[in-house]
Parts: C-alpha cells; structure tokens; sequence
C-alpha cells in the first residue's frame, strides 16, 4: 500500500488517499475515480508530500530549532494535520458502500472489457444482464454517444481476484 496527500484543486481540501502501487493512483485518477470526501470535487492532484525520514546525527533537535526564527511566506494559509474523517461522513460513505454492494449484488465483474462487452449486450450479441468493470472515460464517452448506459460507481470496487 502506498498513501499519498491528496488536494482538491478547486477549494484546497487535503486528504489522504490509500492506493495499492503508484499505478492504481494513475489508473483511478485517469478513470476520474478520485473525489474530494469535503466538497465532491473531481479536480483532485498530488498534494506536495515531505518524506517521513529521521534525522541524522549532526542535525539540530527540535529544542534547539525552536529558539531560530523562521521567516513566513506571504502566500502562507491555513492547514492542518487533521486525518479524521467526522462521524458523519463515515457513516455516509458506510451507506454509500452499502448501496453500490446491493446495486453490484446481481452484477458480473468483467474487468477491462466493460466497453466491449456493454456493446455486445446492447447490441444483442450477449444476453442482457447487469455487468460492470474498467472503462477510460475516452470508451464511456463513446459507450454515451452511441446510446448505451454507463455509469461511473461512486466508490472503487476491488477485482473479485483481489480480495481475500
């Protein structure tokens, strides 16, 4: 698992984001996947992230540090170190989980051949049933035009050859 400090582009929201490799990261981000829990923004970047490294031998402690002024950027704002997600949020996104769980309940998992396999039902070439997988939204924007129903699940799903 590898975390990164999120942003949200348009109001600055920070938040963490847990992804399996760097890759799921570009994959989700490219997919249009990543939201802002504050205000449902889209516009969703990297935030700049310090490395969490100890200090060599020859630094100076945090006592001695505190005693040298430090000079404040013009541009400063207001951040914190707050992770906590409030109780109501959790208990939105439990019932958002909840939902998509029921929704995909009765639905086949087919992986990265979404776009052909939404074409082949829609066009009568599979039988009709509820499916759902991976899409670039170049392929859901084609899938759109040309009439067929697809919908981006508000909450990623794990590959069923993934979970535990």
């Amino acid at each position: 698992m590898i975390v990164f400090d999120l942003i949200c582009v348009e109001r600055e929201h920070r938040f963490e984001g847990w992804f399996g490799s760097s890759k799921d990261y570009d994959d989700q981000q490219n997919r249009g996947l990543l939201e802002c829990p504050v205000c449902g923004s889209f516009n969703i970047a990297k935030a700049a992230m310090a490395p969490n490294l100890g200090r060599k031998g020859n630094q100076e402690t945090a006592a001695t540090k505190s005693t040298h002024k430090r000079a404040e950027p013009s541009d400063a704002k207001p951040v914190s170190n707050l992770v906590a997600v409030p109780a109501e949020y959790r208990e939105i996104i439990g019932k958002l989980a909840k939902a998509q769980e029921k929704l995909l309940a009765n639905s086949e998992w087919v992986g990265d051949k979404f776009a052909s396999r939404a074409r082949d039902i829609h066009y009568g070439d599979a039988d009709e049933k509820p499916i759902h997988g991976t899409a670039s939204q170049d392929e859901v924007a084609d899938l759109v035009e040309e009439g067929i129903a697809a919908l981006p699940l508000p909450l990623p799903v794990l590959p069923p050859e993934s979970k535990n």
